[in-house]
């Protein structure tokens, strides 16, 4: 029935989908600090995971619609396009966020987020290791790449929870130049405001709870029209998933991400960028176990490609956390300029495949 409708139609269908999908997500996010901060969540194993599940609503919303269709090609582009251009967000965030100031890797600075950047990367090896099993390699409808990736997720921010507090190299203190106040004060200073204004803690569940629908459908109204609209200009599941589709589901992380930045909390800012793409391939699983075949293996070469993009744009910026360059071009750091530039490369190498 979708299919029947017009290219017009669909295109406003989509696009109503995606600022629902927006302005949801902005309070969807901060209703889940806010919560996280009253029920003592903070960054204990918990709270990072009901952080991973909020800000990629819209993303499990997309798996499980297409999972359930069998359109395994959206649902792949999706995950792992959504991957590269959500890391494309931190260029943004530097050059909309700080401006002049100083490079977003120069403020951020900090080995756990070097150690969020490495989980990605590892993430992402165990997708590309998955893709060489045969789709036969599934015991009770589980595959067993999809349980190590997301067992390995969970060991992963277990670890970088605990480096927050119990590693000695974190009494070396605050680097020269960085964010003056505690990484996450963002998150206590929405709680305060809203605890000034009289909010309940009622009022701010029926809010998330309220979000976290509108997000799950206008998600699926993504996917649906989605699928359609590729059909018909001609374009691949691949393509428009890694695309069109993935930024659609990357603008709650922009305007969230442009918040924390504006609060000067770079950390925050780019670790929630690194925590939702290492939650993503996690999805794997749900649309493995939804339409009872191995996802893994039917990912084709643009979707392997896709993955290699993204594990070095997280190289770059691992690398600029490091070595903190203060050097700026066109008003953002040099990784953010070269994570731009290799992006806009590899689009052109996807498009060529």
């Amino acid at each position: 029935m979708i299919e029947s409708l017009s290219l017009t139609m669909l295109l406003l269908i989509f696009g109503v989908s995606a600022i629902l999908i927006w302005l949801a997500g902005i309070k969807l996010t901060e209703t889940a600090d806010i919560l996280s901060i009253h029920f003592r969540l903070g960054e204990a194993l918990g709270g990072l995971i009901l952080l991973a599940i909020v800000t990629n609503l819209p993303e499990i919303a997309i798996t499980v619609s297409a999972a359930i269709q069998h359109n395994m090609a959206l649902a792949i582009g999706n995950i792992l396009g959504g991957i590269a251009l959500q890391t494309v967000v931190l260029v943004v965030l530097d050059v909309f966020g700080l401006g002049k100031k100083d490079p977003l890797t120069y403020r951020a600075a900090s080995l756990i987020l070097v150690l969020e950047g490495l989980m990605v990367i590892i993430v992402l090896t165990l997708v590309i290791v998955g893709n060489q099993f045969g789709s036969s390699v599934i015991f009770h409808g589980v595959a067993p790449i999809d349980v190590i990736i997301v067992l390995v997720w969970i060991v992963g921010i277990y670890l970088i929870g605990k480096a927050r507090t119990n590693l000695p190299w974190h009494q070396l203190g605050v680097l020269p130049n960085s964010q003056k106040e505690k990484r996450g004060h963002s998150k206590i200073k929405k709680y305060d405001l809203a605890i000034k204004k009289g909010t309940s803690i009622q009022v701010v569940i029926f809010i998330f709870a309220l979000c976290s629908l509108v997000t799950l459908v206008a998600g699926v109204g993504l996917e649906v029209t989605g699928e359609a609209i590729a059909k018909q200009i001609g374009m691949t599941g691949v393509l428009f998933g890694a695309t069109i589709l993935a930024a659609a589901t990357s603008l709650p992380e922009v305007t969230t991400g442009l918040t924390s930045v504006k609060l000067e909390d770079y950390q925050m800012a780019m670790s929630d960028i690194f925590g939702g793409n290492a939650f993503l391939p996690v999805l794997f699983m749900v649309a493995t176990v939804i339409s009872g075949e191995s996802v893994l293996p039917q990912a084709h070469k643009t979707d392997i490609y896709l993955t290699g993009l993204a594990m070095l744009l997280t190289i770059i910026y691992i690398c600029g956390l490091i070595f903190r360059p203060r050097k700026q071009i066109l008003r953002m750091g040099i990784d953010s300029f070269i994570v731009m530039i290799v992006y806009l490369i590899g689009l052109l190498g996807l498009f060529a495949i």
